[in-house]
């Protein structure tokens, strides 16, 4: 068979993930990865929270459903190979209104349709013995949700792309793709120059960059994707054991964020957050450095107006919490009563890719488009990370049938 060469733009975890994939699935096809950053994980990868989401709340049978229980599976295995720290804290979703009971009760029946080990719905006495510090009328306990370093994963994955002969092309920014049924042409500006990639097959995941990339493609215009920064606080060192694992709230219908909850990192830190607001600048990780073309882009969308009208209570709620911290931590109080006035410091904020439709709805499933010789995740959200490994199982399989390369291998 002739030698096959494939593109992945982005090297956040999905993207790695790919192209790790295709190295394992094709051990002779050449294989470059592009990103504009100068380092790995720049961007969602590396400003997350590090959960490794179980699959509680997703519509069984989805493709994010389906995914992220592959995906959780394939993630352990893989830190486990690497002596990645990956640890089962656990998680409780905790009720603290009668009418958030009935919201859980739901919930954990999605989780035992989604096949999540062990989970179980727990009364206050219950939720005591699991978190002694937490209170609650009603819990849904999840014994096996997780912590890692998602961007320790996705530097790991990279590596292994290279010791199978794959190049990794940092600090190269795509500027335009000719994209057709024979093949795919990426021009990119690396060090002041321009050169010009050409492949056989073309996958994108590009994050917050993936609307644009995908028109590049020739993709739809929608979904764009709308900027949402999530603001994290570390709590101070005498609240780092104050919880064994992680704490959530019961996800409101009517709010478009889960809202504030507690999570313990991998490194022994105990955040609060996240708060969750337009970001002015895709990649605006300070708060300062306001990006003028993104902030004009989602201001001229009529898609995004239409998502504002229908959410401005929920608007107004956050602008509180972003403009107190004291505002934010009382959220957290309500659950973990003793963190009543608790220190805590800001951390570097994340920023969503938040993909949006032209009704200005956010879609929940991940998104995948075909066109050409590319493929595009148009969508990945949260379970993203934990179903990298699973996402990129899902796309090259299927593009191997798609292409008709017969040294695919199975490795499930």
């Amino acid at each position: 068979m002739s030698t096959h060469s494939f593109g992945v733009i982005g090297a956040g975890i999905v993207g790695a993930a790919v192209a790790r994939e295709i190295t394992q699935r094709f051990p002779d096809a050449e294989v470059t990865v592009l990103d504009k950053a100068e380092t790995v994980a720049a961007h969602q990868t590396g400003h997350n929270s590090g959960v490794v989401h179980a699959g509680l709340y997703y519509q069984p049978g989805s493709l994010k459903a389906v995914l992220c229980r592959r995906g959780v599976n394939l993630l352990h295995a893989y830190a486990s190979e690497k002596n990645l720290p990956f640890e089962e804290c656990g998680k409780i979703v905790v009720a603290l209104a009668p009418e958030e009971e009935s919201r859980l009760r739901d919930i954990h029946a999605k989780a035992v349709a989604n096949g999540v080990p062990d989970v179980e719905l727990l009364g206050p006495e219950g939720i005591r013995s699991v978190e002694p510090n937490a209170v609650g009328r009603l819990a849904l306990h999840s014994p096996h949700t997780a912590i890692i370093d998602f961007g320790a994963v996705a530097r790991a994955l990279i590596d292994d792309v290279e010791r199978a002969g794959g190049r990794v092309l940092l600090g190269a920014e795509v500027t335009s793709i000719a994209n057709g049924e024979q093949g795919c042409s990426v021009t990119v500006e690396r060090g002041g120059e321009q050169t010009s990639h050409t492949f056989d097959h073309l996958i994108v995941c590009a994050g917050l960059q993936s609307d644009r990339i995908a028109r590049m493609a020739g993709g739809a215009a929608y979904p764009k994707i709308v900027p949402f920064f999530g603001q994290y606080s570390q709590l101070a060192p005498e609240h780092r054991t104050i919880l064994n694992g992680l704490v959530y709230p019961v996800p409101d219908p009517a709010y478009p964020f889960l809202g504030v909850h507690l999570t313990k990192r991998v490194d022994g830190e105990m955040l609060v957050g996240p708060n969750a607001f337009l970001s002015f600048g895709r990649e605006n990780y300070s708060g300062w450095r306001i990006g003028l073309k993104d902030s004009l882009e989602v201001a001229a969308s009529p898609s995004f107006w239409k998502f504002a009208s229908q959410n401005r209570q929920a608007a107004v709620q956050e602008v509180g919490a972003v403009l107190s911290r004291k505002k934010f931590l009382a959220g957290a109080a309500d659950y973990v009563p003793s963190l009543e006035g608790a220190a805590s410091t800001p951390i570097t904020r994340g920023i969503r890719a938040q993909a949006m439709d032209r009704q200005g709805q956010l879609l929940d499933d991940f998104v995948i488009e075909n066109i050409g010789s590319a493929t595009l995740m148009r969508n990945a959200p949260s379970p993203g990370a934990t179903s990298s490994l699973a996402i990129a199982e899902h796309l090259v399989e299927t593009l191997g049938k798609h292409l008709r390369l017969t040294n695919v291998t199975s490795h499930g």
